[in-house]
């Protein structure tokens, strides 16, 4: 075991990665835990539920926690929710998720294993990572046996005080006693993992805290289990934008939704602000180097960004499509730049403080032949700025797309570039 940091409180690996890299939020018992974890392999689990047929962005904290998890000597439990997928965790929503039917949540269960087969090792082992899908217990669950025996230690007055169904009826939309009851589910699940593979923590968001509690007092009082819980804090760009969104929507993980290379693109497009915090929670580098890369300045910061878009992209996607994607955006950007041949329109800076419309601009670049099929391009999905999908047609371009200091990549397909050069 290697000897702790004097930077963290913890004595185990574990938590020792988790608080000086970022990821911890809050702790059922830390104290208590990290006594657990110096004492050998532990069994941790996070769900997922099979609302897409692929993770996107927005859940590789989590993805990173359980792979630090394991390779910090711990065994990680891959929950996949077969069965709460039908009711879908109203947590911080204000509308029910769409019903999806058995057949649509069986073909995303495929496509998000998909995803844990980069990051995670299965196998026998003591550390060996495992998949389950709650469906296996929820599915068998007798009605009347699952109120009397599990329901009773649930109030409904403890119900109500959680922040998550607070946050609904404070807004006055309908919260149904189909997703009320998720939360007891979710309690469930913990308390049957740490029955059948010895689950002794379970983590997520920060918005599954009062759910995490819930299957921990449920353990203590059904089975007199001493479990744990952690949550990782929810993220936002440096800009206030939720982590992995984009105007085409959510940033997937399997190569059939996002390509490899526009993957690479979007870390490469990180802000400024972001690159250390992005490093430490999405790559594996040694937090020296870290410190070295986030304290560049000025132009030298786009030279981490591309460390920060290799590291996270080989770590989805393979060491060999993050350097292709690496290779691609250099003969686009750099070879361009130096006068490659590609189609080059110029806007004045402060016409992009006022923000330029991309159809205007597709069809200035010749890669659209008026604004109309501009706007049908935009519309059709076909549109990408510096390798991100755009598909609002009222998209206005901005200081904030900027490549460096003076250059927007404009794509019309995956094969037809030009630049917007900023005078």
């Amino acid at each position: 075991m290697a000897t702790p940091a004097a930077s963290s409180p913890f004595q185990s690996d574990f938590l020792r990665v988790l608080d000086e890299r970022g990821f911890l939020h809050q702790g059922s018992d830390l104290s208590g835990l990290d006594a657990l974890l110096r004492q050998g392999p532990v069994g941790a689990y996070i769900g997922f539920d099979a609302t897409a047929d692929s993770l996107h962005v927005g859940h590789l904290v989590s993805i990173m926690v359980l792979r630090w998890f394991q390779k910090t000597g711990n065994r990680p439990v891959v929950l996949i929710g077969g069965g709460t997928t039908r009711i879908g965790d109203p947590s911080f929503r204000d509308t029910s998720r769409p019903m999806l039917d058995d057949a649509q949540i069986a073909a995303n269960m495929g496509g998000i294993g998909r995803a844990f087969a980069q990051y995670l090792s299965f196998g026998e082992e003591a550390t060996g990572a495992v998949m389950v899908d709650n469906a296996d217990w929820l599915d068998e669950l007798r009605y009347i046996p699952m109120l009397r025996d599990i329901g009773r230690h649930f109030t409904v007055n403890r119900m109500l005080s959680f922040e998550s169904v607070k946050l609904r009826l404070d807004r006055e939309q309908p919260l149904t006693f189909l997703e009320f009851n998720y939360m007891i589910l979710q309690a469930f699940d913990f308390l049957e993992l740490s029955r059948r593979h010895g689950c002794r923590l379970q983590m997520g968001g920060s918005d599954q805290w009062g759910n995490i509690i819930n299957g921990i007092e449920l353990a203590r009082r059904v089975d007199g289990t001493e479990l744990f819980g952690l949550t990782t804090p929810l993220l936002t760009t440096a800009s206030g934008a939720k982590m992995g969104k984009t105007a085409a929507g959510a940033v997937w993980l399997n190569a059939d939704r996002r390509s490899p290379h526009d993957f690479w693109q979007f870390w490469r497009n990180t802000e400024d602000a972001d690159v250390g915090r992005f490093l430490r929670l999405f790559t594996e580098l040694p937090l020296d180097e870290i410190a070295r890369l986030e304290a560049l300045r000025g132009s030298e910061i786009n030279e981490a960004k591309k460390i920060l878009a290799h590291e996270a992209t080989a770590l989805c996607h393979g060491a060999a499509a993050a350097a292709e994607a690496g290779e691609t955006a250099r003969r686009v950007f750099e070879e361009a730049g130096a006068g490659g041949g590609l189609p080059t329109v110029e806007a004045a800076r402060a016409d992009l403080a006022a923000g330029v419309r991309l159809a205007d601009l597709l069809t200035a670049a010749g890669l659209a032949e008026s604004k109309g099929a501009a706007r049908r391009l935009i519309r059709d999905g076909g549109a990408r700025v510096n390798g991100t999908p755009v598909t609002d047609e009222a998209a206005l371009l901005t200081p904030a797309d900027l490549d460096g200091d003076r250059l927007i990549r404009l794509s019309a397909g995956r094969k037809r570039h030009a630049l917007l050069r900023v005078r």
